[in-house]
């Protein structure tokens, strides 16, 4: 219990008091940072090779240090607990994190063959690792229903957008003598690149009527984009003074 007890300590991203605790999570930055470069080239070099197995170590170590400790953090049983850990999302990261490793040991592990993309998981255990992007996790989970909300909105404007355009955009671009909007998905997609003001230029209304509906459009985007920014601000810097405070 004592040893369990130490590794608890150890692997808690909230022991901040901890020397030990506080190298631990610089080291696992380290091994997500370095398992990330490879992916940065289309050529493989021998130092990659290197990075690769250093990283998965890494991984590996850290997937069973918080399986044996996964009765710490869970509300069920003790034996649920270690039941279940594999099956958490976190651990399921974990897991899809370590797979590639197989790649290194040889031909006769072929059948762990996984794409360079299912590396891209590892950057999501930087979240536990990196408090400030952990307080923003928590803040999304407690705000998870207005930020729902404010979605669910996005995407209805969205839609009554496209739509609108949709029928109202039916000349034809003079410059190619297509319709603008071939399809309803072009219309979605301009939809959503004016909500979220982003505004490639790859579709844009070229009528008058298209574009009022344009102006309009991204007027409302600014608001609607800007309740989310708001609610995980506010929720962010309460979650820092609860913190602070305990």
């Amino acid at each position: 219990m004592q040893l369990r007890d130490s590794i608890f300590r150890l692997v808690d991203p909230r022991n901040k008091e901890s020397y030990a605790s506080r190298i631990y999570d610089i080291v696992m930055l380290i091994a997500i940072a370095i398992s990330m470069v490879p992916l940065m080239f289309k050529t493989h070099n021998e130092l990659f090779w290197y990075f690769d197995l250093i990283s998965g170590i890494c991984f590996i170590v850290d997937y069973f240090l918080r399986w044996i400790i996964a009765d710490y953090t869970s509300k069920k049983t003790k034996l649920a607990s270690f039941l279940m850990y594999p099956i958490t999302p976190m651990a399921i990261i974990d897991l899809l994190s370590i797979l590639p490793i197989f790649n290194l040991l040889g031909p006769s592990f072929k059948v762990f063959r996984v794409s360079r993309l299912l590396k891209i998981l590892r950057i999501f255990k930087v979240v536990r690792y990196f408090e400030p992007l952990e307080i923003i996790m928590a803040v999304i989970r407690k705000q998870s229903k207005v930020l729902l909300t404010v979605l669910s909105l996005a995407f209805f404007y969205i839609f009554i957008t496209a739509l609108i355009m949709f029928n109202a955009e039916e000349q034809t671009d003079p410059l190619t003598g297509k319709v603008l909007f071939d399809d309803f998905f072009d219309a979605f997609y301009w939809a959503s690149c004016t909500l979220t003001t982003v505004g490639y230029g790859d579709l844009y209304p070229i009528t008058d009527t298209g574009r009022v509906i344009s102006i309009i459009s991204s007027m409302v985007g600014i608001a609607i984009i800007a309740l989310p920014s708001g609610i995980i601000t506010a929720g962010y810097m309460d979650e820092l003074k609860n913190r602070k405070e305990n």
